[in-house]
């Protein structure tokens, strides 16, 4: 299971791989929630870290399907 560090270096990693390599998905992170810490409830701040990393890969995954697809 990831920590909360491990997950916020996995968002920082695909935040940055988006930005860099395929700047027109931006406009889609900003319309993202940001996740706020939950100092009271650890795994709940857990969770929804785990949900944004999540919500980023499958943005990446489907954006890179529909080019591939393009291409053939």
């Amino acid at each position: 299971m990831d920590t909360i560090e491990a997950l916020n270096a996995k968002i920082l990693k695909i935040t940055m791989t988006i930005k860099n390599q395929h700047p027109e998905l931006s406009k889609y992170l900003e319309e993202m929630p940001v996740t706020v810490p939950d100092e009271k409830s650890p795994a709940i701040a857990l969770l929804n870290l785990k949900h944004y990393f999540e919500s980023l890969n499958s943005l990446l995954k489907k954006y890179l399907i529909e080019q591939n697809s393009k291409r053939a």
